[in-house]
């Protein structure tokens, strides 16, 4: 037998015989669901996801770039079937660990001969040291219009974390979701237990009072009234990071985040004159651009925001401008843009993606933020001159657009505003068809 097929038939073995998510049920789901909420104080997005013996509903902060789930084991965990991973076993190698430690408490978190990775906090920058552990996480399946019946993992991997951990997270949560892009990744795992593609698709609503909505495995997505919004879906490669440089812990791994190529800014349907070469990712892993819900705007490279900002302004000469708001540099009167079915009325923003005709277009929901009842800004932010990625995508240009990020094929998909199709991201129905 060939080499190379000799070590993917070992290797895909190793997987199914010691995987950490194998689910032991007869239905198996094609794809999952999890509700996702912004927090009105944070802005963080939050959802709730079912773990332990017996199962206990655990409030997480999403984060898009997150290598694993981890959960705080310091405060309150108890569970009849938490198990430690220990050196050198095959779970512990699937994490890739390379750091082992004894803890003689015998308690979640602390027990002795476990391995341990890193769980980070994106928001403080804070990065400690936390045991590998292995516990049951339950989550429902759907078809891709409602919740359906739940489904269990026995052996969940996730990290713990500290409490410690938890400053700076929304009130309530006890940990992070880990969505990257790396075998460990919450997505990753799920595919694993249920044998479907790795694959999952996130749409953030735009207000705080209605949930979006999180899936995994595949399409339908189906959108009150009776909208698959798969079906508008546009796709453009994901692209490589060789250095996780946005973590100075992690430097000279591949990065977990999520990258695209943009290859140019338009407005209007013209195109603005920026300095490509930082449009494409470095050795060490800077330039490029990535997608985050993490920064509330999308961030810019100083260059990069000034020739965006005197194109856009240029674009609405006879709107009367006003002082700018912080962290705005260009802001208007609102009763100068009119409205349309997409928000403001302004020129349509639009990213040249990666791929044969393929854009991103950025329409007024998602390009201006009403700052007061008279002032509307442009809702992109100056990240000076000395950036690890040149254009980081923020929450606020997500809202109420799909993405898909399909890793079995190396896509994105997005459809871009889904008011177009007179939907929202807030309308999947959360109410169970079982």
């Amino acid at each position: 037998m060939d080499t190379a097929i000799a070590s993917g038939f070992l290797l895909f073995y190793t997987l199914i015989t010691f995987s950490p998510s194998v689910a032991y049920t007869s239905f198996l789901p094609k794809a999952l669901v999890l509700p996702v909420t912004r927090d009105s104080i944070t802005s963080q997005y939050v959802t709730l996801l079912h773990q332990r013996t017996p199962l206990v509903p655990i409030k997480l902060t999403l984060d898009l770039s997150g290598q694993f789930l981890w959960v705080d084991c310091e405060k309150g965990y108890v569970s009849s079937t938490y198990h430690p991973a220990h050196c050198h076993t095959p779970q512990c190698n699937i994490t890739g660990s390379k750091s082992c430690r004894n803890c003689f408490l015998s308690k979640p978190g602390c027990n002795n001969n476990t391995c341990n990775l890193f769980p980070n906090n994106i928001f403080t920058h804070i990065n400690e040291v936390g045991e590998v552990a292995l516990d049951v996480v339950a989550i429902h399946s759907t078809d891709g219009s409602n919740p359906g019946k739940m489904v269990t993992v026995p052996n969940f991997i996730f990290t713990c974390g500290s409490t410690n951990l938890l400053k700076g997270l929304a009130s309530g949560v006890k940990g992070m979701v880990g969505l990257g892009r790396n075998n460990i990744s919450v997505p990753s795992l799920f595919a694993s237990a249920f044998s479907f593609h790795t694959k999952f698709a996130i749409c953030l609503s735009s207000s705080t009072t209605s949930s979006g909505v999180l899936f995994f495995g595949d399409a339908p997505y189906v959108f009150l009234p009776g909208i698959d919004v798969s079906k508008s879906l546009f796709y453009t490669p994901l692209v490589k990071n060789p250095d996780n440089s946005a973590w100075p812990f992690f430097h000279g791994k591949p990065a977990s985040e999520y990258f695209i190529r943009v290859k140019g800014i338009r407005i209007n349907e013209k195109r603005i004159p920026l300095n490509t070469s930082l449009l494409t990712i470095g050795d060490e892993g800077e330039g490029g651009t990535k997608i985050s819900t993490v920064n509330p705007y999308t961030v810019m490279e100083s260059s990069i925001y000034h020739a965006f900002v005197d194109a856009f302004a240029k674009a609405l000469a006879d709107v009367p401008k006003v002082k700018p708001v912080a962290p705005f540099k260009l802001c208007f009167n609102s009763k100068g843009l009119g409205s349309t079915r997409v928000g403001p009325g302004v020129p349509p923003i639009e990213f040249v993606l990666q791929g044969k005709g393929v854009l991103w277009r950025i329409f007024g929901a998602n390009s201006m933020v009403q700052v007061s009842n008279e002032v509307s800004c442009l809702a992109f932010v100056d990240g000076g001159v000395e950036v690890t990625t040149s254009i980081v995508i923020g929450a606020y240009q997500l809202e109420d657009n799909i993405l898909e990020f399909d890793l079995a094929n190396s896509r994105l998909g997005f459809s871009s505003s889904l008011l177009f199709i007179q939907t929202t991201c807030a309308n999947f129905n959360f109410t169970s068809s079982t």
